[in-house]
């Protein structure tokens, strides 16, 4: 099978391996499509993610559709040629916090694509049963891959805690933002403002549901959204860039005793916080760990609105072109949303 590696910052191998065999309990599944994420983007370009450093070589990719091959002993219910999305974190089910229902934060976490744990950027996987989704037939192998940055969105959403018409700013209209934009107005926000330096991105902003965009090239984002609020801020700042201190705008937006959330990755280890603005405003700051059983209603939001989420995969590359299709992405050439490399 094909396995695509990364050697050294922005150094990807293509080379063959053999299939691994599903032992018990597991699904041996052909991948067809591995969306990119903005992690993957920061391993391929920066050899970390935050304080997690590349193990070379390191196979990344962790948003996957795919078929079932064959199934490990004590595996039921699943068929070869079952249309699947699978699930890159895998959890130990018995620490406390997954007795407490918060399985992204499992004290023995695993997660497919973080160090030593390999992603799914090669033909072959085999995956834990529980880790496996039904792909609803209508949705083709390269759009039900956004079932993991969507769950993440709408995780992101238990913290934003959005009411019927409240406000909102996303900074950042990357993958993760155009899902958080298209979040916010499927839980009923009021007006969202959307904060983002790449033109098409901005366009595509528009398009998922965004009021108004801002280029922070041209000027200073907080005083436009403070300015539009009419000096009150908005009910809820997500940052899905995590930079250019993004962060701190995020704490200037927002209302008295509103809320901020995290969702981008800062590429720093050490991240520099406006502490006393948040404190003068007595605000809720939340951070986001990817997603917690949030991928069935992400699937079935992908299969309801067809039209409002199928556009956002713009650019499939086959696995052949990755190194290319990363450049690209990482330089945001042509337009590129949403990167899905192909293995089929």
């Amino acid at each position: 099978m094909r396995i695509a590696s990364l050697l050294a910052p922005r150094r990807f191998e293509l080379s063959q391996g053999q299939p691994p065999r599903p032992e018990a309990g597991q699904l041996l599944v052909r991948v067809d499509s591995v969306g990119v994420c903005g992690s993957d983007l920061h391993y391929y370009a920066e050899g970390r993610v935050g304080d997690i450093e590349c193990v070379y070589p390191q196979v990344i990719g962790h948003e996957p559709a795919g078929t079932v091959v064959e199934a490990g002993a004590g595996v039921a219910g699943w068929n070869s040629g079952d249309r699947v999305a699978l699930e890159p974190a895998i959890y130990c089910y018995h620490c406390e916090f997954c007795r407490r229902g918060l399985h992204n934060l499992c004290t023995n976490l695993r997660f497919m694509s973080m160090p030593p744990e390999p992603g799914f950027f090669r033909d072959y996987v085999t995956v834990p049963a529980a880790n496996v989704l039904a792909l609803p037939k209508t949705l083709d192998f390269a759009v039900g891959t956004l079932f993991e940055p969507l769950a993440v969105a709408l995780h992101s959403m238990k913290f934003a805690a959005i009411s019927a018409g409240e406000t909102a700013a996303v900074f950042g209209a990357g993958p993760i933002g155009l899902l958080t934009i298209a979040a916010l107005k499927l839980s009923g926000a009021g007006r969202v403002w959307a904060v983002e330096p790449v033109a098409a991105r901005r366009e595509m902003a528009l398009a998922m549901g965004a009021d108004e965009t801002f280029d922070p090239r041209g000027g200073d984002p907080v005083e436009w959204i403070v300015g539009e609020t009419h000096r009150r801020g908005v009910d809820a700042a997500i940052d899905c860039a995590a930079k250019d201190n993004t962060i701190n705008q995020c704490l200037r937006v927002a209302r008295m005793a509103g809320r901020v959330v995290i969702t981008g990755i800062p590429s720093e280890v050490h991240v520099p916080l406006e502490f006393h603005e948040m404190r003068r405003k007595e605000l809720a700051y939340f951070t986001v760990r990817r997603s917690n059983h949030d991928s069935e209603l992400a699937l079935d939001l992908l299969v309801r609105h067809p039209k409002l989420f199928a556009p956002l995969v713009t650019h499939c590359r086959p696995v052949e072109q990755i190194a290319e299709a990363f450049d690209m992405l990482e330089h945001y050439r042509d337009g590129v949303g949403k990167l899905v490399i192909r293995f089929a």
